[in-house]
């Protein structure tokens, strides 16, 4: 059986039919003591190469993420928790609350009492739903398995939701084969959503519950509910076409130059508070009070009727549909540059990830919010870079107005070069003048 990626279906499974579950969980705690245990110490990671059938593909690849970024095995902060109004508002135009009737209709009716929870994400991990057992809902939230948590897999780690989302996949995950041990106890099984029209991804479904939850025909019933949920929402778009415009809109936030907005053909200039507003409220879907965009866009915190100026003002650009109130945010999808480059990192595509950044997000921008996307996005390329670049990708980005002064990745090429070359010795050269220059 093959999945819509090429992979083989089975190797989304957890647990195959005959499989000892219990020496199975002995054996991945085992396994993720000596790995996650060790951090990022050579010897985890070299573990899992040297035995590439000790854990799944995907649980193994999803793990390496993890190290990478440093998240902490043994906690799972929320400070970013929804709720209240915004988070009802946000969750109820969500696309995949049209899908809920469905979901409950199929799953949480036969949940009650079951030990099983079940779970509507929104594409970018955001819990917007969690029913069924109300016990294992209490339980759950000892591992903030909440609505309105992040979820994703660049927040918690390997889990069903998150690294379905992440590859765009159906996925299992069986007790340890979770990054955080707060989850051990809890196996998942999840399928990402899709809009029937132009194919994205709208979300997922989660079934999260004991051991049995890893066993193929759970995993099927989640991919069938998944299929009833899409054709329903099928049907309702096509019985109600949405009002706002369906092409997508990028924005374009790289460079030195001002921003720039692409619908179509069309390539509009932005203001460089316009391009931030748009920026941060792509960042956050969810949406933005006033305050708290007011805060993103100025450290002093601009006042209120600033904010809204500006939000009328960007709606005669962009159109009087695309912006919602109360909180803002974005009813059109919104596809930036930003996030193409997050989606190849987390691929492992670091070609493209460098020959896509092209420089620091709005580099004019004093914005805290903006500065804060800057650096996480900086941290994450070069990380990459030094971890595992070549000599063409350092090249690249020694060559850049953001690594010609970057003495590790400098260090990091001649590490590559044959000491032989020409080159060596030119690279060589170069950090000797770094060297010097830093010692002034």
């Amino acid at each position: 059986m093959i999945d819509r990626g090429g992979a083989k279906a089975d190797s989304w499974m957890a647990l195959r039919p005959g499989d000892d579950a219990d020496a199975r969980a002995i054996r991945l705690a085992e396994l993720h003591r000596a790995v996650v245990g060790a951090g990022r110490d050579t010897e985890g990671t070299t573990r899992l190469h040297e035995e590439p059938n000790a854990v799944r593909p995907l649980v193994r690849e999803s793990w390496l993420r993890s190290l990478r970024r440093s998240l902490d095995p043994d906690v799972i902060d929320q400070p970013a928790l929804l709720g209240g109004t915004d988070f009802d508002n946000y969750r109820a135009q969500h696309a995949t609350a049209l899908i809920r009737p469905v979901v409950r209709k199929l799953l949480v009716e036969d949940a009650a009492d079951s030990g099983l929870l079940i779970a509507i994400s929104d594409e970018r991990g955001r819990l917007l739903w969690i029913e069924g057992d109300h016990a294992a809902r209490d339980r759950a939230l000892t591992m903030s398995f909440a609505e309105g948590a992040d979820w994703s897999e660049e927040h918690v780690g390997t889990n069903a939701p998150g690294t379905a989302l992440a590859l765009d996949r159906c996925v299992q995950i069986f007790g340890a084969e979770h990054y955080n041990r707060a989850v051990h106890e809890w196996s998942c099984s999840a399928a990402t959503v899709h809009d029937p029209i132009d194919g994205r991804i709208l979300g997922a479904v989660d079934i999260t519950g004991g051991p049995r939850v890893a066993a193929p025909e759970v995993l099927q019933l989640v991919r069938a509910t998944v299929a009833a949920a899409e054709a329903e929402l099928r049907l309702i778009r096509l019985e109600s076409p949405p009002s706002e415009p369906s092409a997508v809109t990028v924005l374009e936030a790289f460079g030195p130059g001002r921003a720039v907005l692409v619908r179509g053909r069309d390539r509009v200039t932005l203001s460089q508070r316009h391009a931030e507003i748009l920026l941060l409220l792509s960042e956050h879907p969810e949406g933005l009070g006033t305050h708290r965009l007011a805060a993103l866009l100025d450290e002093n915190e601009l006042d209120s009727v600033t904010v809204r100026v500006e939000i009328s003002r960007l709606r005669k650009v962009l159109g009087p549909d695309i912006l919602a109130s109360r909180p803002y945010r974005l009813r059109a999808e919104l596809r930036t540059d930003v996030a193409e480059v997050r989606a190849a990192l987390d691929r492992g595509d670091l070609d493209s990830a460098v020959r896509r950044y092209t420089g620091r997000v709005l580099p004019r921008s004093y914005a805290p919010g903006v500065i804060d996307v800057g650096d996480e996005l900086d941290t994450r390329i070069r990380g990459a870079l030094l971890r595992r670049g070549s000599a063409p990708l350092l090249a690249r980005w020694t060559a850049s107005v953001h690594g010609r002064g970057d003495l590790a990745a400098w260090t990091a090429y001649l590490g590559c070069l044959d000491p032989e070359s020409s080159l060596f010795a030119q690279v060589e050269a170069k950090i000797r003048v770094l060297d010097r220059n830093l010692a002034t």
